[in-house]
């Protein structure tokens, strides 16, 4: 399916790759910071129990969205592998290749993305 000489399958792959080892090194990075806090009493005031939560709650947040980008990556490079990639989810025709260059992870076409975005 793709044929298409305006994609350089290589470099986006390569790319996705770095870009997956990245996010498993700031999710290893940040393990320790997702943890349930701990509320000793003694130890902190109620302000820096309520920044230490805070705090928390970002960083499992910044985890979610780690998490699914890492799935769109897996997506994308076993769309790779299939000889699938380029073309929309939707409606099939070849994706341009300066979108891909932008998002290697985009699913589908300026028009299918643009339908979907408005309904």
């Amino acid at each position: 399916m793709t044929d298409r000489t305006d994609i350089d399958l290589a470099k986006l792959r390569a790319r996705l790759q770095k870009r997956r080892a990245d996010i498993l090194a700031h999710s290893n990075h940040s393990e320790d910071y997702r943890k349930p806090v701990e509320l000793d009493q003694q130890a902190v005031g109620r302000l820096s129990r309520m920044d230490a939560l805070q705090n928390q709650e970002m960083h499992l947040e910044q985890e979610r969205r780690r998490t699914a980008e890492l799935a769109r990556i897996e997506k994308t490079l076993s769309r790779m592998d299939d000889d699938a990639y380029g073309h929309c989810h939707n409606c099939g025709e070849p994706i341009q290749a300066k979108r891909l260059e932008f998002d290697p992870t985009t699913p589908l076409c300026v028009e299918c993305a643009d339908r979907v975005r408005h309904t």
